[in-house]
């Protein structure tokens, strides 16, 4: 059998399975990828929201660091939940030691249901971060942090603060806008020197949404570590959360929005 690429995912923990490094383990081992973790909090929630936040020491987030690094050689690196701004220049000494690995930055700030995921001083340290990184997967309410201006509310608005990232310094963006009315779920993809390309699904009507970031950069890493090109790693990302939308549709595991189904194609079987 051929082995599996590896990728390493940074990010918080989910109680409730459906979001954080849980939801990154499977997204990445249905996508084809072998994933090693490094945990930066341990979170209590479930499908009604999160109910506390223990981040883990910058040496204790250092140490993982340092053992995944001794002895795997990565292939994609994502990172999601970083709860402080020096944890956050923790991990990107660490991608600057790591030159050649692409690396996908979702910069969760804020949890589905509204609960702040991260101390206010990190957004300088994220602007810094994501010049570091091969693409960051923002949503609307991601972006406009980043950016310090109101939330895009049109697909024009999108656009625009999808290119002002740029200029900021972002190498790609995908600026998600699955929380944009429109006809379609459109996300936007944003290379310096490319003409923008947008990504359209139809929507899948379902209250089970929860982790879909997580799940989105994810795959998107666990294609890139397969060496597929951004845009076709973007694009087969995309309709991976597609059909793992479709099949969790009529869940009902929790009593609020439940989980992705990430292992769609393996149930099917």
């Amino acid at each position: 059998m051929t082995q599996p690429a590896i990728v390493l995912s940074i990010a918080g923990s989910d109680s409730g399975g459906g979001a954080g490094i849980q939801a990154d383990i499977k997204a990445i081992t249905c996508t084809g990828a072998f994933a090693c973790t490094v945990i930066t909090a341990i979170t209590a929630q479930n499908t009604q929201g999160v109910q506390a936040v223990y981040p883990l020491s910058n040496q204790q987030v250092e140490q993982q660091l340092a053992s995944i690094s001794k002895d795997f050689k990565l292939a994609a690196i994502k990172i999601g939940m970083l709860h402080s701004a020096s944890l956050c220049r923790l991990v990107m000494q660490f991608v600057r030691n790591h030159p050649q690995v692409p690396v996908v930055l979702d910069p969760v700030l804020v949890a589905t249901q509204g609960q702040s995921l991260a101390q206010l001083d990190l957004l300088d340290a994220l602007r810094e971060l994501m010049l570091h990184a091969s693409i960051i997967t923002p949503n609307l309410s991601e972006a406009a942090s980043l950016l310090a201006c109101d939330k895009a509310n049109t697909s024009q608005e999108v656009q625009a603060q999808g290119q002002q990232l740029l200029r900021m310094g972002a190498k790609a963006v995908l600026m998600k806008g699955g929380h944009l009315p429109a006809a379609q779920a459109i996300d936007w993809l944003f290379m310096a020197q490319h003409q923008a390309k947008s990504l359209a699904m139809d929507w899948v009507t379902t209250p089970n949404n929860h982790g879909t970031g997580c799940t989105l950069a994810s795959a998107l890493a666990s294609y890139l570590a397969q060496g597929h090109s951004l845009v076709r790693a973007t694009e087969m990302a995309k309709n991976y959360l597609h059909q793992a939308l479709l099949s969790a549709k009529d869940w009902q595991l929790g009593k609020g929005p439940g989980p992705v189904d990430h292992c769609f194609a393996q149930r099917s079987c």
